[in-house]
């Protein structure tokens, strides 16, 4: 699994919209957000791409939320915190990159919690993460 890549200073892009599928037209293999009935090879790019931005959005939001939950459940003060061994079994990471996702979500936490007391927004590690 990749490392988080965080990115304090970039904005932060707003996804297209995940269109959900039928469930009968997903359970088509050859079916993929109607991309394959896009006969204009210019309208299929800008779909595509319009995908591959939003699933990076997503993916980059999922690891914000992965972080900050390894570090709440690996907070001493908690009576039943878990260990890094502990999060990275129940996440399926290794034991080094759990860690790393700790220290990460911390930082995550931090930063929110600097900037709902009035420090300066930088765009990310908002402590309350819009899920849009």
């Amino acid at each position: 699994m990749a490392e988080p890549t965080p990115r304090r200073n970039e904005p932060r892009l707003r996804p297209a919209p995940l269109l959900f599928e039928p469930t009968q037209v997903a359970a088509d293999p050859e079916h993929f957000f109607d991309l394959e009935s896009i006969d204009d090879p210019r309208a299929l790019l800008t779909r595509a791409t319009e995908l591959t931005l939003a699933f990076r959005a997503a993916t980059d939001r999922a690891v914000e939320y992965q972080a900050m939950a390894a570090a709440q459940l690996a907070d001493p003060r908690r009576f039943d915190r878990l260990t890094t061994a502990d999060i990275a079994e129940r996440a399926q990471w290794t034991e080094d990159y759990a860690t790393k996702m700790v220290e990460y979500g911390r930082e995550l936490l931090r930063d929110g919690a600097e900037n709902t007391s009035g420090g300066q927004n930088q765009g990310q590690g908002q402590g309350h993460v819009d899920p849009v």
